[in-house]
């Protein structure tokens, strides 16, 4: 199967997933820059090496890296003060190839060789436990990022969101296990007054309009998994 422009100028691009482009990942960032609806200058971590790139691919003229998007830089690596940190989760969700390790109200713990350097942990941190050191010496875009790293964090940046959609179907199906059973439990129920009939009648409407809305979803998704399956 022949990879649309989109995928090769994916290729072309850092993965550090660090959002500085303006897009959620670099995929996003990719499918713009092949619709015209992005220029090429807008990834920092990629930097003047990563802009070369890109334009000799599309055979354009190289051109300087938007500051509105940010600075090249040295590769920062995120480090989690471990006295300070309270375990609430908020810098796991947000990392996006999974390179911080821990737990609900335990410590947190960045893996150094596999963070990005990508800062979105920092933000969501309640306690501003967490900083950007750099420990990977002067160079700076491409020179500080093998492509090797590159394709590596893409890996686990995608098995992320596999990991994500698949948590989340798995709740809703839970959930919709949940108002099925309780849906049961209401209808035999045997109101005495009408007041309770009533309530009954309340309860039924809203649990099984839940019910159908999530049934609704799940086809919904089951065609578009379908739809996406080679």
């Amino acid at each position: 199967m022949l990879s649309t422009l989109a995928d090769q100028i994916n290729n072309i691009l850092p993965q550090t997933q660090c959002t500085k482009c303006g897009y959620p990942n670099c995929r996003g960032y990719a499918e713009a820059i092949a619709t015209n609806t992005a220029n090429y200058n807008q990834c920092p971590p990629g930097g003047t090496e990563g802009i070369a790139r890109i334009a000799a691919f599309l055979q354009k003229d190289i051109i300087p890296l938007n500051p509105q998007h940010g600075i090249e830089r040295p590769r920062p690596v995120a480090f989690i003060d471990e006295n300070v940190c309270i375990g609430c989760t908020l810098c796991i969700q947000a990392c996006p190839v999974d390179a911080i390790m821990g737990a609900n109200k335990q410590m947190h713990t960045v893996i150094p060789e596999l963070c990005t350097g990508c800062d979105l942990c920092v933000e969501p941190c309640p306690v501003d436990c967490i900083v950007m050191l750099n420990e990977n010496g002067p160079a700076t875009g491409w020179n500080a990022w093998s492509h090797q790293q590159a394709q590596a964090a893409r890996e686990r940046f995608e098995a992320r969101e596999l990991r994500l959609v698949r948590e989340k179907q798995e709740n809703e199906a839970r959930l919709l296990v949940k108002a099925q059973e309780k849906l049961k439990l209401i209808n035999a129920e045997i109101p005495e007054t009408q007041a309770e009939l009533d309530e009954k009648e309340r309860k039924r409407k809203i649990i099984a309009d839940a019910i159908r809305k999530a049934a609704l979803k799940k086809n919904a998704s089951d065609t578009q998994n379908e739809e996406n399956t080679p």
